[in-house]
């Protein structure tokens, strides 16, 4: 273990910081090389906080190669599996290698304009298209290239299977495990009225299936969030939906089980 290079991200609370501190000490006294960024050196990333500074790590990171384990110091830490007090069982089972890795997919979406300039978005948790705030948008969705239906409503969102704890869990999505490789679509404040017809509930997809989204009105403004970082365009021609060939290499010790974290975080 001596000759590892890990790589420590943190967020700005008090408490990351004194975890990150404590940690940082550990390893250097092992004889690990510790960074504050990731470079193609790094054997293993420590993310120190909860899910949100878990996301903003494997952005800035873009989607790395090497594992990635989190300490939790935040509210939910559903990716984050190490608490601060446990740190030196963390270590002691790193270094003989008493780990699985759990591989986590991803989604993507693909922006074509109207001018056929075309960009990409890849999201750990989910994908989600709307309109602008307090407008309901109007598309056509696709699926392996058959239409489905006409939505009409604030917008869509599409997990994946790790995602289905977080936003897709919040607006009535089934919590999935993440051994099944699935995407799955979910409906956002759907209408449904005699003047629209939309989905209002889930629907789960074989991963290998794409999703199309074709919008009523082109000139309307369209915000896609990836992990919550959003950006926003006019003039969309299409947008495709589908799993992304990037995969996250989460780091999984021998006592961890998701249908006990499930029961923590949420019954």
């Amino acid at each position: 273990m001596n000759k590892h290079v890990i790589s420590i991200f943190t967020n700005d609370t008090e408490m990351s910081r004194d975890v990150k501190a404590d940690l940082q000490k550990r390893l250097l006294d092992l004889g690990c090389t510790v960074m504050g960024e990731y470079t193609p050196r790094t054997d293993l990333i420590v993310c120190v906080g909860g899910d949100g500074a878990f996301l903003e790590t494997i952005h800035k990171c873009n989607f790395p190669e090497c594992p990635i384990v989190g300490v939790n110091t935040g509210h939910l830490g559903f990716f984050q599996e190490i608490l601060p007090e446990t740190i030196d069982h963390f270590i002691e089972d790193y270094k003989n290698d008493n780990y699985s890795i759990q591989e986590l997919g991803t989604v993507k979406c693909i922006v074509t304009e109207e001018d056929g300039n075309m960009i990409e978005h890849i999201g750990l948790n989910e994908i989600t298209i709307t309109g602008r705030k307090s407008y309901s948008i109007h598309f056509d969705i696709t699926i392996g290239g058959k239409p489905i239906e006409k939505f009409s409503g604030d917008g869509i969102l599409v997990a994946t299977s790790a995602g289905s704890t977080a936003y897709n869990y919040s607006l009535g999505g089934s919590i999935v495990d993440p051994r099944l490789k699935l995407l799955q679509v979910t409906p956002i404040a759907p209408m449904n009225t005699t003047a629209y017809r939309s989905f209002t509930s889930s629907i789960l997809l074989p991963d290998d299936m794409n999703i199309g989204i074709i919008p009523e009105s082109p000139e309307q403004r369209i915000y896609i969030a990836n992990d919550g970082e959003i950006s926003s365009y006019a003039n969309v021609q299409e947008i495709e939906v589908r799993k992304s060939t990037k995969v996250v290499n989460l780091i999984r010790f021998k006592d961890y089980d998701f249908w006990d974290k499930v029961k923590d975080k949420f019954l």
